[in-house]
């Protein structure tokens, strides 16, 4: 149509000048983009004319007017348009459609100019400032791709710039220079020739060299997107075999034979995104297509190809990209049918044996990398499993090929905690299933590994371990896999220098548990792998100084036995040490210094060091028989004991040694005592003859410390030295006290000297760091004698009341007290070393505290200062401390404010409470620093909990301590526990005092929190549950965890509030009357708590919160029952009732049945009201009495506490066959099992003769015979024998079972309650506090209800079948292997023309569905086109129309609707086309770029392409789009369908165009 308007144009206008001209656009300005594409049409029709003189009028000079004057539009138009379009950032689709147009009518004035104008173009910058912007540029040179083909140099340069393009740009540039330039210049290359080969090899080994130097992720992916866009060149069908003869094919770049490309190939696969991903699969296939077509051995590379296994390889891969594919799913349920495959690759990768094998395994690995990217945390499980028992890694060359990725993305992925929760059938306590078969793995990885290769992947792996910092869980079982290792010698002094570097990663988690497991683990690895020839005894006792005494390797316990049996096994087979004597002596000289001068004290690690090589020499020789201890110490240690003797009379002996020696006698005074629970007679005759050596050098250390305490510490590195002297003495003070001979030889005169002197010196003005000792030394006395270390009758009290006078006398320039909180002056100096001056001075500070909290309880309050204003005052002060003192020194002040707050609570309450407010308030501040918080935590509790302060009621913190247990695991535990203490101490009885009953007064302010503590037990978040468990499971391993016998449990299990609240109800007697008011009180508020949840709207289900909650309440209940007043039963007995008819999980069902039995056979007059029950009107709860009946089928124990039992017999049989003929199945089946039941004790009383029942005895036996006479098949019968199995009916015995244990344990077991809801009786049994009522025993005296199983009475389905092999899933379609159909004609716009005659207006979407072949999705999608006035459709084939389901779902709209044929094959062509034409391609895709469409503006033009239903949208058309749009997505599943997503596209353009077109209609009219 355009040729013919032209024609006519130029047959009534010859005038060519003045038509383009008049068709041009001032210069400078911005022209409409009609008028651009206006001209573009008039230049394109000049063509013919220009070219051919015969076929119009014009002349040479003529025509060579008008090339110059179309040469001058571009150079003066068209370039300085590009660039001014490169600087304004107007609305995108105006400078798309606008770009287009300019860049189409360049493409149409080249060709018309001169040869060398296309190339100069290309070459040339813009005229004017302007440069043209990366997209426009590429427009441009992309339109001039058809004249600058005869160029090879040209555009060879001009794919190198596209290249660089890529590497360079942002993200987002990137698709528009690889499509628009490299995909356009190589379609003009040709079809083939040498220069089509240049350009596609100059592409490859550009990328391939660029990956080659760089393999990040972003590398990846630009030249994954790159080699895509080329993808139909590249990997040819039709392209000849490098074998050919022909010169074209000599040179052809075959991309199979390039070993990088595989590469990108593979990063591509594993690439977190997911575009990135389909790509290097898509390329993958259409490899093995290439492949498979032309039959050709591709040679040694990670992929190769042999003709005489065609077979085998096409159902490899085609498995291999199914897997892959099916992994994009993101979901277990999805992906594990084809699991399976995964070991058919595994098993066809085995069994090639062809030289080095068709199959590199590198591509399995690519597989379970993939997994471990997963999002879906089950599916990552799933692939570690799955290699953890892989059978193939037991052969050598698979194991050493697989072990970089052990080493490496392994590892990565199990730094993932949440692999290791418990499986599904696992018990609490029980090593979780992946810690499990991870021990197994690692032993049979490394005994598969070639022998010499072991040493350096255990290296490297140990040094993978150490090089980030790894969660508690996964670095405890890694650990536990290491030490599972055989034995061998595989590490040296590297190996053990990567243990150190773990073990320095376990020492940042916060659960000391987990820590010591990990340490003792990492211990017996480092014994059972290092080679002690490689290693000297100096690297090994080094090695051993990284493990804590107070976690792990603690004398006495296993972990040390095993170390020293070790260190005997191997004497004499380590390296020995090489040490220059020369130059060692030298330096050591130079280092020592003279008394009087000033050094820092020598660094303590090595005297740790040196007092752990020396103990483990004793306990090595105290197993040899016939060695004495005592004589083994002494000549280790004479060198040590000699240097003692002489340290306070040898005034030449250097100070440097001196510091040594006291170090070393710390350490080994320290390490030597092993705790109680490990203790064993060997090492205590070990340790009691090192105290027997130490006291002989008792005196001279003493004189020593003293001399050095009282005046000579006056430098800043003496504040060390002071604490260091003062841990000596502290460590001689308590030797010495235990033993009776000795208790007088220390501080009868040192202790009275060293007060006076650091009291005089506080007194007196005085250098800064003398004070500093001077208070640190007080401190720790005041330390001794509060411990009774020092007797409190000695001369050091009478010393110590002269400290007190001096705190609370007052200063004539301050107010009172004006010695609490005094600070130490930083010296004014420039000296660097005083940068730790404020740690001097805080813990100054902190001494204060210190001296005041022991002699406030141990002294009082000073006559001369008591006044009603001094303790006022001291609070203020010791709230001014809290403020003033680093978190971590803050107990002493707390300590001090429990014993001033209870004096001032009556007088100054106000103060009290903003005291206490401001405690909490730091104690909060200190919630994650675990370090702090737990001892802040427990000062704070004893202080603001205080029995006498407890009468002010802390309910605001108390709620607050409650909430922050819910995240931080034994937070109320410490609250409770103290609080149950001080209301009932358990070192009394429930006797009854003044004292105790003030005390115990107090609980009733606190009754809510007694409520929650009875319910409370929080259903932790996933990630809490995992740390219990294992916690749990690291206390049941034993001796082989030394953390277990070390670390004192603070009792953080989530379970210990209940277990110390139900310990303290369980000791309350009801001959108290307070116990008896508390406990009555109690039962009122736990039932209107189940009343709450039972009337909440909010259905609970089982194990959820609601059920956990109402089922430790009837726990409670029932721990209450025996103790509760018969009178009080009464009041509360239809409440109990009513809780029977309300809707309740089963566990909670069988409480309140079994709380019914107890009351009625405890209180057998209420019988009459529970028979009114089944009169009761409960529709809404027609199921609610299998409730009532379950009480009679226990009928039997309640019948022997009636009065009048025939009577009431009478009465349960005629209730009962009411409830016979129930319509409600279930309500029949209780009735049935309650009349047997109750009919077996009317036989029994019948043959007694007790009297008969007439004719009511042939309707029972008529019931009970049709009962036992069910079906022998169905339900029906498996469900009457299955509930008189039921073990509340059959071993269930409601007085006999009512212990702790039963409720508590085994109900909660036995009713498919989580685990973590049983409370077993040891937890009982480990509370001190807890006593045995005789009313409720701790533990049944029978075992066999606790030897049921819950699988003995619960049907249990579980399939154990594997999935077969060709299971049913998705197989994806093949686009490039679609037969390419001639195209048929255009189809003429006939639907548009009916349209029109109706009045319908079409708009600018095109929608191309040329993907989707299923007729019910292009039927529905048609008619959505037509109804919201798309302007066309394009399908694959115009054949759908034909289809009875397209017709079904397209109603006719087919009729209305223009429809347009595009082949998937030519659709990149087509998408091409539609883009020089100024659309915008949108795909619905989620992508790293993609837009919301909530958030997305559609331009005018949009050409909105959709994908195939399974596949998408194919790899090569994605870096088409210029837009991915992605739907924003609430639920669980990812996609939606086809049909559905085009629809929501196709509104909301339409829904935009139809509101600006109104707007536009409106600013008309107005």
């Amino acid at each position: 149509m355009n040729s013919v308007l032209i024609d006519a144009i130029l047959r009534s206008s010859p005038d060519i000048e003045r038509l383009l001209e008049s068709l041009s656009w001032p210069s400078g300005s911005w022209p409409e983009t009609e008028r651009v594409e206006a001209l573009a049409a008039f230049v394109e029709g000049l063509g013919p004319p220009l070219a051919d003189p015969d076929a119009t009028p014009l002349t040479a000079a003529r025509r060579a007017s008008v090339r110059v004057q179309l040469e001058s539009l571009v150079w003066t138009r068209c370039l300085p348009l590009l660039a001014a379009i490169s600087a304004e950032p107007g609305e995108a689709a105006r400078r798309r459609a606008l770009t287009a147009a300019a860049c189409r009518l360049v493409s149409a004035c080249v060709p018309l100019c001169g040869e060398d104008v296309p190339g100069r173009v290309a070459r040339s910058e813009p005229p004017g400032p302007g440069r043209l912007g990366v997209e426009v540029a590429s427009e441009l040179v992309a339109a001039l791709a058809p004249s600058l083909a005869a160029d090879e140099h040209l555009t060879l340069a001009i794919i190198s710039a596209a290249l660089s393009c890529v590497r360079a740009r942002p993200d987002a540039l990137v698709s528009g220079a690889t499509v628009r330039l490299l995909l356009t210049l190589l379609n003009c290359c040709g079809g083939g020739g040498a220069r089509l080969n240049n350009a596609l090899t100059l592409v490859l080994g550009d990328l391939c060299s660029w990956h080659r130097a760089d393999r990040s992720p972003v590398v990846t992916e630009r030249a994954l997107l790159c080699l895509t866009a080329i993808s139909d060149h590249l990997l040819n069908p039709h392209s000849l075999p490098c074998s050919s003869s022909s010169s074209s094919a000599a040179c052809e770049p075959h991309p199979r034979l390039s070993l990088q490309f595989w590469r990108m190939l593979q990063d591509g696969l594993t690439h977190r995104d997911g575009v990135s991903r389909k790509r290097a699969l898509y390329l993958l296939k259409r490899g093995v297509a290439l492949s498979e077509g032309q039959q050709v051995d591709c040679g040694e590379t990670l992929f190769r190809w042999a003709p005489n296994r065609s077979k085998l390889l096409r159902e490899f891969w085609e498995d291999y990209a199914l897997v892959m594919e099916t992994l994009e799913e993101n979901q277990v349920h999805v992906v594990r049918p084809v699991l399976n495959r995964i070991d058919t690759l595994i098993q066809t990768t085995v069994n090639d044996g062809q030289g080095r094998g068709l199959f590199h395994p590198s591509w399995l690995l690519c597989v379970y990398q993939r997994m471990f990217h997963s999002e879906n945390k089950s599916l990552m499980r799933e692939g570690v499993c799955h290699l953890l028992e892989l059978q193939v890694l037991q052969q050598p060359p698979f194991a050493l090929a697989f072990s970089q990725f052990i080493v490496g993305p392994f590892m990565d992925v199990l730094s993932e905690s949440s692999l290791f929760h418990r499986s599904v059938g696992q018990s609490v306590g029980d090593c979780p299933e992946l810690g499990a078969k991870l021990q197994v793995f690692m032993a049979t990885f490394f005994s598969s590994l070639p022998s010499e290769h072991r040493g350096c992947v255990l290296l490297q792996l140990i040094q993978q371990l150490g090089s980030k910092h790894w969660c508690a869980v996964p670095l405890l079982f890694l650990s536990q896999a290491l030490a599972k290792l055989p034995p061998s010698p595989l590490l040296g002094v590297d190996g053990l220098a990567a243990l150190r570097e773990v073990l320095c990663c376990t020492m940042i988690t916060h659960q000391v548990s987990l820590r010591g497991a990990a340490q003792c683990f990492l211990l017996n690895s480092a014994l059972c792998l290092t080679d002690v020839s490689a290693a000297s005894l100096d690297d090994i006792f080094s090695f051993l100084m990284y493990f804590r005494a107070d976690e792990s390797l603690c004398r006495g316990t296993h972990i040390w036995n095993q170390v020293c049996a070790w260190l005997s096994d191997n004497e004499g087979s380590f390296k020995p040490r090489i040490v220059d004597g020369g130059d060692s002596a030298g330096s050591a000289t130079k280092k020592e210094t003279v008394r009087g001068q000033t050094e820092r004290l020598p660094d303590p690690k090595e005297a740790d060091k040196l007092a752990r090589a020396i103990l483990l020499c004793v306990d090595m020789e105290k197993s040899r028989p016939g060695t004495e201890i005592g004589n083994t110490l002494e000549s280790l240690l004479s060198p040590l004991l000699d240097t003692l003797s002489r340290v306070s009379t040898n005034i030449y002996l250097p100070l440097r040694k001196s510091d040594k020696s006291l170090q070393l006698v710390l350490r080994l005074l320290q390490l030597g005592r092993t705790p109680r629970s490990v203790g064993g007679e060997q090492g205590e005759t070990a340790i009691v003859s090192m105290e027997k050596l130490v006291f002989k050098l008792v005196d001279p250390i003493q004189d020593f410390i003293s001399r050095r305490l009282c005046g000579e510490l006056q430098e800043l590195f003496d504040v060390e030295r002071a604490e260091l002297y003062l841990s000596v003495l502290t460590q001689l003070v308590d030797m010495c006290s235990s033993a009776p001979q000795h208790h007088l030889k220390v501080g009868q005169n040192y202790i009275p000297k060293l007060i006076k002197h650091s009291l005089w010196v506080l007194q007196e003005p005085s250098q800064q760091v003398a004070r500093a000792v001077a208070m640190a030394s007080l401190a720790t006395v005041c330390g001794l004698v509060e411990q009774e270390v020092i007797g409190t009758r000695s001369e050091a009290i009478s010393a110590l009341e002269a400290l007190n006078d001096y705190f609370y006398s007052s200063q004539p320039c301050q107010s009172s007290l004006g010695n609490f909180n005094k600070r130490l002056l930083k010296p004014q100096t420039g000296d660097s070393l005083w940068f730790d001056w404020g740690r001097i001075a805080a813990s100054f500070m902190r001494d204060q505290w210190i001296c005041l909290s022991f002699l406030i309880k141990a002294v009082g309050i000073p006559e001369s200062s008591r006044s009603p204003d001094t303790l006022k005052a001291a609070l203020s002060c010791s709230v001014e401390a809290l403020a003033l003192l680093p978190s971590d020194l803050v107990l002493p002040a707390l300590a001090y404010m429990e014993t001033v707050l209870p004096q001032l609570l009556i007088h100054e309450e106000a103060l009290c409470v903003e005291a206490v407010t401001l405690s909490w308030e730091l104690v909060q501040g200190l919630s994650n620093n675990a370090h702090d918080f737990w001892p802040a935590l427990k000062g704070f509790v004893s202080m603001a909990f205080h029995h006498k302060v407890l009468e002010l009621s802390h309910s605001r913190i108390a709620t607050e301590l409650i909430e922050l247990s819910q995240s931080k695991s034994g937070v109320f535990g410490v609250l409770l526990q103290h609080c149950c203490q001080t209301w009932l101490p358990a070192d009394r009885g429930g006797g009854s005092s003044d004292g105790a009953d003030t005390a115990f007064s107090s609980v009733f302010s606190h009754i809510n929190m007694l409520t929650e503590a009875c319910v409370y037990g929080p259903v932790f978040r996933r990630d809490q549950r995992l740390i219990q468990d294992i916690q749990t499971y690291v206390e049941q391993l034993g001796e082989e965890c030394a953390g277990d016998v070390i670390v004192t449990s603070d009792n953080r299990d989530d379970q210990f509030p209940r277990t110390c609240v139900l310990a303290f109800l369980s000791r309350l007697e009801s001959s108290n009357l307070q116990h008896e008011t508390l406990m009555e009180d109690l039962v009122m508020a736990l039932l209107k708590k189940d009343n709450d949840i039972s009337k909440s709207k909010v259905r609970y289900y089982s194990n959820s919160l609601q059920h956990r909650v109402k089922n430790r309440v009837w726990q409670t209940l029932l721990l209450l029952l025996p103790k509760l007043r018969e009178e009080f039963v009464a009041t509360l007995l239809n409440r109990v009732f009513e809780a029977g008819f309300c809707s309740n999980q089963a566990s909670v069902k069988y409480l309140i049945e079994w709380m019914m039995i107890l009351i009625l056979v405890r209180h057998p007059k209420h019988m009459d009201s529970f028979w009114g029950c089944f009169s009761m009107d409960h529709e809404k709860t027609k199921t609610s009495v299998c409730t009532f009946l379950s009480v009679l089928v226990h009928f039997n124990i309640i019948l022997p506490q009636l009065k009048e039992k025939a009577a009431q017999l009478r009465k349960a049989l005629d209730i009962i066959l009411q409830w016979c003929f129930n319509h409600n199945f279930s309500v029949r089946l209780y009735a049935l099992l309650a009349l047997k039941r109750v009919w077996s004790l009317a036989e029994a009383r019948a043959e007694e003769g007790a009297g008969g029942l007439g004719g009511l005895s042939t309707v029972i036996k008529a019931c009970l015979n049709q009962a036992e006479a069910m079906q022998s098949t169905g339900n029906a019968k498996k469900n009457w024998i299955r509930i008189q199995e039921h073990f509340f009916f059959g071993a269930f015995h409601p007085i006999r079972d009512h212990s702790v244990e039963t409720i508590f344990h085994t109900f909660p077991s036995l009713s498919e309650l989580a685990d973590d809801e049983w409370i077993p009786p040891w937890k009982f049994e480990k509370l001190a506090c807890s006593s045995e009522s005789p009313s409720l025993p701790l533990t049944n005296p029978t075992p066999d209800l606790s030897q049921l199983q819950p699988g003995d009475w619960i049907q249990q389905d579980k399939s154990t079948d594997k999935e077969e092999r060709w299971a049913e899933v998705q197989k994806k379609i093949t686009p490039w292997r679609l037969g390419i159909q001639e195209q048929e004609p255009e189809l003429q716009l006939i639907p548009q023309q009916r349209a029109a005659r109706l009045g319908k207006l079409h708009g600018a979407l095109l929608v191309v569905a040329s993907l989707i072949d299923k007729p019910t999705n292009l039927g529905g999608l048609c008619r959505t086109c037509e109804i919201f006035g798309a302007s066309a459709l394009v399908l694959d084939t115009l054949r759908h129309v034909g289809d009875k389901l397209f017709q079904s779902l397209s109603v006719s709209s087919e009729l209305w609707l223009p429809l347009l044929e595009v082949k998937p094959l030519e659709l990149s062509d087509f998408l091409q086309v539609k883009k020089s034409e100024g659309y915008c391609i949108v795909g619905v895709e989620q992508t790293a770029n993609s837009q919301s469409l909530q958030d997305y503006k559609f331009p005018e033009k949009t050409l909105l392409l959709l994908g195939n239903e399974r596949e998408g949208i194919p790899a090569n058309l994605l870096q088409m789009l210029d837009v991915c749009v992605e739907i924003p997505q609430q639920g669980v599943i990812r996609s939606l369908n086809v049909h559905v997503s085009a629809a929501l596209l196709i509104w909301e353009y339409t829904r935009q165009h139809l509101a600006s077109g109104s707007a536009e209609v409106d600013a008309k009219r107005s």
